[in-house]
């Protein structure tokens, strides 16, 4: 079958002996990439108590041949050859997720690989991803022989109100933002995308405040839970327009807290809130809106109130940073090329990832799925099934190799 110009690229470099044989390794080894995910899902790891995940996944960097370590943010680091000085490629993804199991039991695997329960597509894909391509290169004797400048990352805090901890440590504090020249991102399992555009969002709590009281006898007493009610629903009568040429724009009530009795008037109540745009401007108008909106419920509860009054304040627990790869950045050519060469078909999108800090600084990057299939994020009956999971680490691994090849290139030059 002829291949397309596109895929040349990516069908020349999958001929290369070593590579050819790394690549096999993926179709070969599938029960031991199964076994390592079901074995690392788990490890429970909610957001801010990932240290024994992160453990974990050092131990089997280590038991790979893989110079490993933890920072001081708790991200793992593992390079595939001890030297690793000069510049680097990372391919990342994010140890935490939004719901954690109760017991190991919970996350329920069967003998063809199939995972039922928290986290095992979001983002247990990714991290197995890591530890199959560490394998795939490590047991190969060529690619092992080979100084490959890149850096694999596990990485904390980016669900939630993780707000990309793990990431910003990375490519600040840490000094590493110095030296890697691009990100490939690894979240969740579908290959059918390609996220180029970093979705910018905030996130604030709310936190309405009030003498409180019993509900008989101190009954009029300015109550916390009514003037928040009231301040969600003043908001969500103001939708962020989303028509035809619009920046999408989205909000979300994401948790609700307060009282202690049903017959006590409540001394305070918050909700926490998440608001996402494609434009800067418009997360900046709701912004505005929802203080607008507290402050129209404060003022009618405190006159219907026949007592005490009620307080509110509004601080922001959030904010991730917008941005966009650059038209014609190689990263993306390389995984065009990759994807011709392997059949998939994935569109550019915008979403809110770890890749949303490289590219606010203007380091190329990407978020990409691991490969497989997976649905139910964020709840307790999320699923994974490894049915293409392959084609995904095919991808990983060639583009990763085309990443490489471009700082030897601008090394020599």
């Amino acid at each position: 079958m002829q291949k397309s110009d596109t895929a040349k690229t990516a069908a020349l470099l999958a001929a290369e002996p070593a590579l050819a044989e790394a690549l096999r390794w993926f179709s070969t080894e599938k029960r031991w990439i199964n076994e390592k995910h079901l074995e690392l899902c788990r490890i429970a790891a909610p957001t801010f108590q990932e240290q024994a995940r992160a453990e974990w996944m050092v131990a089997q960097f280590k038991a790979l041949g893989c110079d490993a370590k933890l920072d001081r943010a708790g991200n793992v680091l593992a390079y595939l050859n001890e030297q690793h000085d000069g510049p680097l490629v990372a391919l990342t993804a994010h140890l935490d997720t939004v719901l954690e199991p109760r017991t190991a039991e919970d996350i329920r695997g069967s003998r063809d690989g199939e995972l039922l329960g928290p986290g095992v597509s979001d983002n247990g894909a990714g991290l197995a991803a890591l530890l199959a391509v560490a394998h795939a290169v490590r047991v190969n004797r060529m690619l092992r022989a080979s100084r490959l400048p890149l850096v694999l990352v596990a990485n904390v805090g980016e669900e939630g109100e993780g707000n990309l901890s793990g990431m910003r440590f990375l490519c600040r504090p840490s000094g590493m933002g110095g030296k890697i020249r691009s990100f490939l991102v690894l979240d969740g399992p579908a290959t059918d995308h390609i996220t180029n555009r970093a979705l910018a969002s905030r996130r604030y709590e709310i936190i309405c405040t009030g003498p409180g009281g019993h509900s008989w006898s101190d009954f009029g007493t300015g109550n916390p839970v009514h003037t928040l009610a009231r301040a969600i629903a003043y908001f969500a009568e103001q939708p962020p327009p989303n028509g035809a040429g619009a920046p999408r724009s989205t909000y979300n009530f994401g948790l609700i807290e307060g009282g202690t009795s049903i017959n006590s008037i409540p001394v305070d109540a918050r909700a926490k809130v998440d608001l996402r745009s494609e434009s800067p401007y418009r997360i900046d108008e709701m912004a505005a809106l929802l203080t607008g909106a507290i402050e129209r419920a404060l003022e009618v509860e405190n006159e219907r109130a026949t007592g005490g009054r009620v307080n509110a304040k509004i601080r922001e627990i959030g904010a991730r940073p917008g941005g966009q790869l650059p038209e014609g950045a190689r990263i993306l050519a390389h995984l065009r090329s990759t994807d011709s060469y392997l059949g998939i078909r994935a569109h550019l999108d915008c979403a809110s990832t770890d890749a949303n800090v490289p590219l606010s600084m203007g380091i190329p990057a990407v978020s990409i799925g691991a490969g497989g299939q997976g649905g139910g994020a964020h709840t307790p009956n999320e699923w994974f099934r490894p049915e293409g999971r392959e084609a995904g680490l095919r991808r990983i691994l060639l583009t990763l190799v085309m990443l490489m090849r471009d700082l030897d290139e601008a090394s020599a030059r």
